[in-house]
């Protein structure tokens, strides 16, 4: 059941937490914990940063995607 759990999460998040890992070469899951115990301190403001740079990264990828197809012509 917790595998399911995790499962569900990590294909329908935004990818934030690990494009910060492979961007800044830091464990993913270290991100995620300060996520998590940082919310807690500071009263859920980090969820919305999590949130905002989550519709940057799709909006990102919508333009990168958008782009692949106007050079294919």
């Amino acid at each position: 059941m917790l595998q399911r759990i995790l499962t569900f999460f990590e294909r329908y998040s935004f990818g934030v937490c690990t494009y910060l890992g492979e961007r800044f070469n830091i464990s993913i899951n270290k991100i995620r914990l300060f996520f998590i115990y940082s919310s807690f301190l500071a009263v859920g403001f980090p969820l919305v940063f999590y949130f905002f740079a989550g519709i940057v990264l799709d909006i990102r990828n919508y333009v990168k995607r958008m782009r692949r197809g106007v050079t294919d012509l």
